[in-house]
């Protein structure tokens, strides 16, 4: 019988970083998005015609997570975070459509735009994860790494996906996964604030013991369209639709998206610490809610066209629905009013208090206000 022979030391090496390649596999395995999802999908949501009622009352509430996107709306169902996930809801009734949720990750944002949810989940210090949802299905489009810092958050628009933190900001192609440019903080300098809207990036940064500046950049390239020095040392940022809004003490700087000087300033009533101030945009208008007051800047001029008391941002649509009105969140109704005049087209009265600061939308019959609190549904 012949002697076994001990194997060359060359094979044990190529044993041992074979099986060193299996685990660090495992391990990324094990930490990706193929690991540990739960998830379920649906059929497309069927479209609801129909008028909203002269009276409407609460149909549904829930509370979302930490991470409270302010665009829920999206192929005809509603968004709501939880802290390991989403789900997608029925407007009509708050039953769930779908849901997505990891139990090795933490959301650390999420948001709707073109039929697609995108998410944002930590897998251990840093937000490294992007996965993108059909808003409608659940179905998983495309999932790639990132290496975005642990407060990263996203804002989105048309075709552009943005993601932010203090030392920089970065935009991903929300159909594909490719990251389309990244622009860190200038030197000794940090963002304080960002959005993404038609106009394309605006943010504020401020370097040390400076003047805080808003900047400007092409929403698809990248490329500084311009930055202006505001002359204080805080400012607050409310929107880069149709054209880039800034408070300034109390006043609303409406700065043209063209050269970053400001078209028009508008006397503001005192700050009574509301929430966040948000900008949408519908056809030629920007629609503006700050401070319990809900504006209509002509996108032109800069010109206010009309404001109302309200208690959240009125419903645009998203760009989907009917150019010529807003539905407006006043106290006890949801008033529809034409985009040019401000005139009262229709009322949905309700006795049920309405989320503040929230974020309006309507579908079908339903209106849904998202505030960072709670997100409702009325019919």
């Amino acid at each position: 019988m012949s002697r076994l022979r001990r194997p060359p030391a060359r094979v044990w090496g190529w044993t041992a970083a074979t099986l060193g390649v299996v685990v660090v596999a495992v391990l990324a395995w094990r930490g990706a998005d193929a690991a540990a999802p739960s998830s379920t999908t649906a059929d497309p949501a069927v479209p609801v015609g129909g008028a909203r009622a002269a009276p409407v009352a609460q149909a549904w509430s829930a509370e979302p997570g930490p991470a409270a996107p302010r665009r829920v709306v999206e192929s005809g169902r509603v968004l709501l975070t939880s802290d390991d996930g989403v789900a997608m809801l029925d407007p009509a009734t708050g039953g769930e459509a779908w849901h997505y949720t990891r139990a090795n990750a933490r959301l650390c944002d999420a948001t709707a735009v073109d039929g697609l949810v995108v998410v944002l989940f930590s897998t251990g210090g840093r937000c490294n994860e992007l996965t993108a949802l059909r808003a409608d299905t659940g179905d998983r489009l495309w999932y790639r790494s990132v290496g975005f810092r642990a407060d990263a958050t996203l804002a989105s628009t048309d075709r552009v996906v943005l993601a932010m933190s203090p030392t920089g900001l970065t935009t991903v192609d929300p159909t594909g996964n490719n990251i389309r440019w990244h622009t860190p903080a200038p030197e000794g300098c940090r963002f304080t604030a960002a959005d993404v809207g038609s106009t394309g990036v605006a943010a504020l940064q401020q370097c040390a013991d400076g003047d805080v500046q808003a900047v400007l950049l092409d929403g698809f390239a990248g490329t500084p369209l311009w930055t202006r020095d505001l002359g204080v040392t805080s400012a607050q940022l409310v929107g880069a639709d149709r054209v880039v809004d800034v408070v300034v003490g109390d006043d609303l700087q409406v700065l043209s998206p063209a050269d970053g000087s400001t078209v028009q300033t508008v006397a503001l009533g005192p700050d009574a610490d509301d929430p966040a101030p948000q900008q949408a945009g519908l056809a030629d208008a920007a629609v503006v809610w700050l401070r319990g007051t809900a504006y209509v800047l002509d996108a032109a001029t800069g010109a206010v066209r009309w404001s109302v008391p309200a208690l959240g941002l009125p419903s645009t649509g998203t760009g989907k629905g009917d150019p010529t009105s807003v539905v407006v969140p006043e106290d006890g109704a949801f008033v529809t009013r034409d985009l040019t005049t401000g005139t009262e087209t229709a009322r949905s009265t309700t006795t049920d208090e309405v989320p503040a600061g929230g974020r309006t939308s309507v579908v079908g019959p339903s209106v849904v206000v998202a505030s960072a609190d709670l997100v409702a549904a009325f019919r």
